[in-house]
């Protein structure tokens, strides 16, 4: 079931017709084609190019298509080269000939085109709405555990920061991932039908009304860029890709703080699995899976770019190879967004664990030095001797809130009774440019 042939001999292989075929996976574009098709027939009866009686009854039988296919009356499988030979042939059988009219001053490139823009821009605002969501749910748990905790730098333990201020990080990493997003559809959001093959068509169509009805913003300048532009494929996978880079990101700092070594949070049952030997094991397995789905992602994004890297203009074969991927990555990136949102909401948070880690390491020590240099001490020296504060804690076992005010003055005679409401963990979280953290 082909809609090309006449000026070939002999049939195409059985082999060549399995290769070639794309209905697998873009079927997935059913909503896409026939509302790109109800506009394309609109334009082609506003151009009097199609009688009204035509157009009504191809847009009757496109709409009993979409109808039957939702409900399922109709199903997308079958010897078809792609969704769009699908729909065509089947209106054909459902309207009679008056089908064949339908791809009137249209190809399959700016068919192909239009609906993959269509789908992207339904599919990344979704996206945006799934991202939207996990900040909401990232806010939540943040505004209701305030706690102190430590911060780290080359995942040691360096100054306090609490875990609010700690999770509300990733709101702002998720932030930008949504700009990129939108900022990516408002650059692709221009229609390629009318383009046809690659220079147009000598009908006296009116791209301007079906970009409108299909609400892009303009059309596309260039025929041949038209049908041969993929840039909103790769940047919408590149901007994927940096959003799983952090979701990642998050994923690692959920894994290590729910361990053993840690404790600061629990992983609900709901989002962990067990060991098939080891029975006191609980596996962090969803934020692994996520940690594991990004390479997948990024996969795809070398896939496209390879794909894409040597083609001459116009359409190429080769373009039908960035839809498997494409579709993949928008499927994986949903996956990954509502499992951590759900896995987020259900953590409890440990704060008596986290202050225990922020006493141990002396996360304190940058403020006695900042004491000291208010005294008068330049800051290199009380680098060094904050430095033998802390060594000699170690070796005493002890936290340095915890030393006497004699023991200080073995260090400096410029401590006195202050030093403790200085180095105090609450006072510190309420000093200079911490005063954020603490709000």
């Amino acid at each position: 079931m082909k809609l090309w042939g006449g000026r070939f001999k002999t049939e195409e292989s059985k082999l060549m017709e399995d290769f070639n075929s794309s209905l697998k996976f873009d079927k997935v574009m059913y909503f896409e084609d026939i509302q790109g098709s109800i506009a394309h027939v609109k334009m082609l009866y506003k151009s009097n190019i199609l009688t009204k009686d035509e157009s009504d009854t191809l847009i009757k039988g496109l709409n009993e298509i979409l109808q039957e296919i939702e409900f399922g009356k109709l199903k997308i499988q079958g010897d078809y080269e792609d969704i769009h030979s699908f729909v065509e042939i089947n209106l054909v059988k459902k309207v009679g000939d008056v089908g064949k009219k339908l791809h009137t001053a249209r190809s399959r490139n700016d068919q192909v085109a239009v609906d993959m823009r269509m789908y992207t821009k339904r599919n990344a605002l979704e996206i945006v709405d799934s991202i939207q969501h996990l900040q909401d749910v990232i806010k939540d748990k943040a505004d209701k555990n305030n706690y102190i905790m430590p911060g780290y730098t080359h995942l040691q333990r360096a100054q306090i920061v609490t875990f609010k201020y700690h999770l509300m990080a990733y709101y702002n990493m998720f932030e930008r991932d949504k700009k990129r997003m939108l900022n990516s559809l408002s650059l692709m959001n221009e229609s390629p039908l009318g383009c046809c093959a690659l220079a147009g068509t000598t009908y006296d169509i009116d791209r301007e009304y079906t970009c409108d009805l299909l609400d892009f913003d303009k059309p596309i300048d260039n025929y041949l860029d038209g049908v041969s532009d993929r840039d909103y494929i790769i940047e919408i996978i590149s901007n994927m890709s940096i959003a799983m880079m952090h979701l990642s990101r998050l994923s690692e700092e959920i894994i290590l703080f729910s361990s053993k070594e840690f404790e600061f949070i629990k992983i609900s049952d709901a989002y962990s699995t067990g060991s098939s030997i080891m029975p006191q094991k609980k596996n962090p397995d969803a934020a692994e899976l996520i940690r594991g789905k990004t390479g997948r992602v990024y996969g795809s994004l070398m896939s496209i770019l390879t794909t894409m890297k040597g083609l001459p203009l116009a359409y190429n074969k080769d373009m039908q190879e960035d839809k498997e991927v494409f579709f993949d990555s928008i499927k994986t990136t949903l996956s990954c967004l509502n499992v951590m949102s759900n896995m987020i909401d259900t953590v409890t948070v440990n704060k008596e664990n986290m202050m225990k880690a922020v006493k141990h390491g002396f996360l304190n020590a940058t403020e006695v030095a900042d004491y000291l240099v208010n005294h008068g001490m330049a800051f290199r020296d009380s680098h060094k001797v904050v430095g033998e504060i802390v060594l000699y804690c170690e070796e005493k076992s002890i936290a340095i809130e915890d030393m006497s005010i004699d023991e200080f003055k073995k260090f400096s005679d410029l401590f006195d009774e202050s030093i403790y409401e200085f180095i105090d963990y609450d006072n510190i979280l309420k000093k200079g440019i911490k005063k954020e953290i603490a709000e």
